[in-house]
């Protein structure tokens, strides 16, 4: 829905009362990347704070597959999340992620949190599906008309035919 909500030009800041009324203790202005591009440049910095020692302790951002244990809230799993909102203004890091550890086709809704405890971030429920935000948030309805039409649009010569969405590479991280 993501991808489509962006290639409509629906994926836009909601305004800053209903970011304050689905985030209370969110305090730092948000940027909602418009096409598919900003949103993979946007992400980059994710594998930067999962590689770095110090930055992965600090925003609480790590890999998976390294891990000797699941990693689950308050942590984010850099392979399974993807960044769909990010700090406005430079130095404020902090984002909005869809978080694939709880279901890949509509995952939940997770932001940082640096406000609780200053020191360190902390990776604070949303939205238990992306769906809701987007109910939330208004989009729900025309997330879904758009992803209708597109299925009748690719489903003839679609690169990704006969393949399960579970098995795609995600279009904005390309981790599968």
């Amino acid at each position: 829905m993501l991808v489509t909500l962006l290639e409509q030009g629906l994926w836009r800041h909601p305004g800053a009362q209903v970011l304050q009324d689905v985030m209370p203790w969110f305090q730092d202005p948000l940027m909602f990347p418009g096409s598919l591009d900003r949103m993979r440049f946007e992400n980059g910095s994710m594998d930067l704070f999962a590689d770095d020692a110090p930055l992965s302790q600090l925003f609480r951002v790590t890999r998976g597959s390294r891990a000797d244990r699941p990693v689950d809230l308050p942590w984010l799993d850099a392979e399974r999340a993807v960044f769909i909102a990010v700090n406005r203004d430079p130095g404020d890091d902090v984002a909005l992620a869809l978080d694939y550890r709880t279901d890949l086709a509509d995952p939940r809704v997770v932001a940082s949190d640096f406000w609780t405890n200053p020191s360190q971030c902390s990776w604070r429920l949303v939205a238990p599906t992306f769906t809701q935000l987007l109910t939330v948030l208004g989009l729900t309805d025309r997330a879904r008309a758009g992803i209708d039409r597109n299925r009748s649009v690719h489903t003839a010569g679609s690169r990704h035919r006969g393949q399960p969405a579970a098995s795609r590479p995600c279009p904005v991280t390309g981790h599968g």
